[in-house]
């Protein structure tokens, strides 16, 4: 095997990684599909190469943008502080290890249900604030998860590209 085989194959692994990565906040997410086409650029060299690199780094930048803007108005308009978020997070992680794969979001759901009841002092009122913040932070990950599958895409046609043209 050539060295842009291996390569490819490798970065290939690390789009599929960045990509769960999205989906599974333990993982690294869209900042590793950027350093993995970076560096397939670097070995792979060419103007083809760093132009897909360049449409892939501008799929990662809008999703991880949009995903932090929208998430963060929401919850900013919502009065949600970040340490509310936090603690679902680190319930999140412990639950993925106690409970593997369905512990991280009943971690999460937990962690920020708990957080909003201590601010909030009502269950309802908890509740609601909590399903608001999930939705927010379930859509702001749905748009970066697209545009990473829109750079894994052009991450392929670039493959497609080095080897078959």
């Amino acid at each position: 095997m050539t060295t842009d085989i291996i390569t490819s194959v490798l970065v290939g692994l690390a789009i599929l990684v960045g990509c769960l990565g999205i989906i599974v906040p333990v993982l690294p997410g869209s900042i590793l599909i950027a350093i993995a086409v970076l560096i397939w650029a670097i070995i792979i060299g060419g103007t083809a190469a760093w132009i897909i690199f360049a449409i892939v780094a501008v799929f990662v930048a809008a999703g991880m943008s949009a995903s932090l803007v929208l998430t963060g108005r929401k919850l900013k308009s919502m009065q949600v502080p970040n340490s509310s978020v936090l603690l679902g997070g680190v319930l999140a992680i412990i639950g993925f290890f106690v409970i593997p794969v369905l512990g991280l979001p009943i971690g999460f759901v937990g962690g920020l249900y708990l957080a909003e009841y201590s601010r909030l002092k009502d269950g309802k009122t908890a509740w609601n604030s909590s399903w608001e913040s999930i939705k927010a932070i379930g859509l702001g990950a749905a748009i970066e998860f697209a545009l990473a599958m829109l750079a894994a895409i052009t991450f392929g046609i670039g493959v497609l590209i080095h080897f078959f043209a």
